[in-house]
C-alpha cells in the first residue's frame, strides 16, 4: 500500500511540475528548470552521504569498539545486514544527546547507518537493533533514491516558482497576479507532497525493519522512548538545517509533532499501532543479549578520547 501511495504521490508531483512549468514559461521554461534541478540533485545524490557525515562530525563506530554498547551496536548491525541480504554498511556514531538515527548513501553498496550517542545510551540492546533494522530497511528499499527523485522534482518546482515571480507567468497565462500566486503556492504544494512521500517511506521502513528483526516489538518500544525527545534535547545544527530532518527515524526538530501536512514523520502512536498489528505475522526473531549493555554510562567517543589522554600530576 505504501509503495502504491509513493508512486501516486510522485505522479502527482510530476503532474504539478508539468502544469506549473507550462503556466510559467510554456514548454521551454519547464525544460530549462527541470535540467537545472536535475543537475543540482545529481550532485547531491552522489555526495550527500559524505556531506551529511562531515556535517554531523560522524565517527566510525569501529574506532570505539572497546565500549560494550558500541561493540554490541556494531555486531548487531552487521548481523542484521547479513540477514537482510545487504552488503555490510559503514557504521557511524555522532555525538548528540538527542536519541536518533538515520541512514544515508546512494545505494546499498555505498550505504552508511548512523546512531547518536543519546540513542545508544537510552535504549536496550534489542531496541537499538530494532532501530538499525529500520534504517537497513531504508537502505534495502532504496529510499535515498526515492527521496532524491522527489527532491529533484520539488527543486524544479521551486525554480519555476521563482521564474513566475520575476517574469509574471506570461501575459497569456494570467500575468503578474498569477505569477505571484504560483510563486507562493507551488512550493507549498510541492513540500506537502514531498513530506507525504517521506511519511509513507517511514511506515514502509517500520514494516520491513520488523521483518528483518523478526519482531516488531523492540522497534515499537524504541519509538515510544525516543519520540518527543527533540523538545527536551534539541540539536542546534539540525534546527538550522531543517532540510535534513526527514533523514532521521523520529522528527529531530523541537516543537513539531503530529501526523499533519507539514510533518516529515508520521505520528509516533500511529507507527507503534501499525507495528504492533504485525505481531505474530513476522517470524525469525533473533536474540540480542543484554549483558554487554550495562558497563558504560556514556558512549560518547569524544568523551572516551578525552579520558584516554595522559593526565598531569593534578589530574
Amino acid at each position: 500500500m505504501n509503495h502504491t501511495k509513493t508512486f501516486m504521490l510522485l505522479a502527482a508531483m510530476t503532474a504539478l511540475f508539468g502544469v506549473i512549468g507550462y503556466l510559467v514559461g510554456g514548454l521551454p521554461g519547464m525544460a530549462i528548470a527541470f535540467v537545472v534541478a536535475v543537475g543540482l540533485n545529481i550532485f547531491s545524490y552522489w555526495n550527500s552521504d559524505s556531506i551529511v557525515l562531515r556535517s554531523y562530525r560522524a565517527k566510525p563506530a569501529a574506532d570505539f569498539g572497546d565500549n560494550a554498547r558500541v561493540a554490541a551496536y556494531l555486531e548487531d548491525t552487521r548481523r542484521l545486514a547479513q540477514k537482510a541480504g545487504l552488503p555490510e554498511p559503514k557504521i557511524y556514531i555522532i555525538d548528540m544527546t538527542q536519541p536518533n538515527a538515520f541512514a544515508t548513501g546512494r545505494n546499498p553498496e555505498n550505504a552508511a547507518v548512523v546512531a547518536t550517542t543519546g540513542l545508544l545510551n537510552m535504549l536496550s540492546r534489542d531496541e537499538v537493533a530494532g532501530v538499525m533494522a529500520h534504517e537497513l530497511a531504508h537502505v534495502k528499499n532504496r529510499d535515498t533514491l526515492t527521496m532524491t527523485v522527489t527532491a529533484t522534482i520539488a527543486g524544479a518546482i521551486g525554480l519555476l516558482a521563482n521564474f513566475a515571480l520575476f517574469f509574471g507567468g506570461g501575459r497569456e497565462r494570467g500575468g503578474l497576479i498569477a505569477g505571484i500566486a504560483i510563486a507562493i503556492l507551488a512550493p507549498i504544494a510541492a513540500s506537502i507532497v514531498q513530506m507525504a512521500i517521506s511519511r509513507a517511506r517511514e511506515y514502509e521502513a517500520d514494516k520491513a525493519g520488523a521483518e528483518i528483526l523478526g519482531d516488531p516489538e523492540p522497534l515499537a518500544r524504541a519509538l515510544a522512548k525516543i519520540s518527543g525527545q527533540s523538545e527536551l534535547m534539541p540539536d542546534n545544527y539540525t534546527e538550522q538545517h531543517q532540510s535534513m530532518a526527514h533523514m532521521f527515524i523520529v522528527n529531530p526538530l523541537a516543537g513539531r509533532s503530529g501526523d499533519n501536512l507539514f510533518s516529515t514523520h508520521p505520528a509516533t502512536q500511529n507507527r507503534i499501532e501499525a507495528l504492533m498489528a504485525l505481531k505474530g505475522s513476522v517470524s525469525g526473531a533473533q536474540s540480542f543479549a543484554s549483558e554487554t549493555q550495562a558497563p558504560e554510562a556514556d558512549v560518547s567517543p569524544w568523551l572516551a578520547m578525552r579520558n584516554k589522554r595522559k593526565k598531569g600530576p593534578w589530574g
